[in-house]
């Protein structure tokens, strides 16, 4: 009788233990437990540590409320300026509601990655480039504010989502280059142009001080001199002073006169001088005028004398 009585305690004892390990659970610090019995949903959300259930009747679920980092596969689109890039990004976000993040979507890791790949492709098509690239912080909080609003719905937060590289062509890399490069450039210019224009204003107020103190730019001239023969270099410098130059300036025009007034006169050409006929004598001109009066008494005015004789 005690055999059967041990036998039956035995037995009672082996099926409260297997009961008991059928129905115990354990449910971790950062996971809630949802039971479904007889396929619907407990009210009871069962929180962390040790809960039992009821064995092949209630089936419990475990969600984890820790955040999840999930990042965005890289999408590419055209921007509102026509420049096509592609942009990935990372989301961060935990369950808040065990029940509806099991009841409500069918898997909700994989309803916020896709819904995060589309509102991405939508930042990407309503953005410029200038603002995928200098104002990420607003385009951040666009998109968390596009993924939240449905992921309330399915017992999900989304805790904040980052963009986190912005991959460019090559040919528009190589543009913005040459951008900055101007940029840059114009900038160099605009500074050197204003450090002109105060050093000029600085040298002409030097000047005005030298034109009234002589010496001043006698010293000036020295502590140069002083300044290139502290190098060790081969250069000899001779000043020459201003005063100098212009005393010959102004002696230049009035000795170039003196040397053109003191140069001899240039000899003029002579005019040619025409041949001179041999003297004739009286005899020979008493003769001939006599033949002449003779002509003209046998022929009249119509013999003309030669020109040789007109000349004579």
């Amino acid at each position: 009788m005690l055999e059967e009585v041990l036998m039956a305690a035995a037995g009672a004892a082996a099926v409260l233990a297997v009961y008991a390990g059928a129905a115990a659970r354990v449910v971790k610090q950062y996971e809630r437990g949802v039971v479904f019995r007889f396929g619907r949903l407990r009210s009871d959300v069962r929180s962390p540590g040790f809960t039992m259930i009821v064995p092949l009747v209630d089936r419990l679920h475990k969600v984890n409320m820790q955040i999840v980092t999930m990042p965005v596969p890289a999408q590419e689109g055209i921007t509102r300026d026509n420049v096509t890039v592609r942009v990935d990004a990372v989301v961060y976000f935990k369950v808040v509601d065990a029940a509806d993040a099991v009841v409500r979507v069918e898997d909700y890791k994989f309803a916020v990655s896709q819904m995060a790949q589309t509102s991405l492709r939508s930042i990407i098509g309503k953005s410029d480039l200038d603002d995928l690239l200098s104002n990420r912080e607003k385009l951040n909080q666009g998109l968390e504010l596009m993924l939240d609003s449905p992921a309330m719905g399915w017992g999900v937060a989304i805790d904040r989502v980052e963009i986190k590289d912005v991959s460019l062509p090559e040919t528009m890399k190589r543009s913005m280059a040459r951008q900055a490069e101007a940029d840059r450039e114009r900038r160099a210019r605009v500074i050197n142009a204003d450090a002109e224009l105060q050093a000029s204003k600085k040298l002409a107020e030097a000047a005005g001080v030298m034109a009234t103190q002589p010496a001043a730019l006698q010293l000036r001239l020295l502590q140069t001199v002083m300044a290139v023969s502290a190098e060790k270099n081969s250069t000899l410098v001779l000043p020459i002073p201003v005063e100098l130059l212009r005393f010959l300036e102004r002696a230049t025009p009035a000795g170039a006169a003196d040397a053109v007034s003191s140069m001899p006169p240039v000899p003029q050409p002579l005019p040619p001088v025409s041949p001179v006929s041999p003297p004739l004598s009286e005899a020979y001109l008493k003769g001939r005028a006599a033949a002449e009066e003779a002509i003209d008494d046998l022929t009249g005015s119509s013999v003309e004398p030669t020109t040789q004789e007109t000349e004579a």
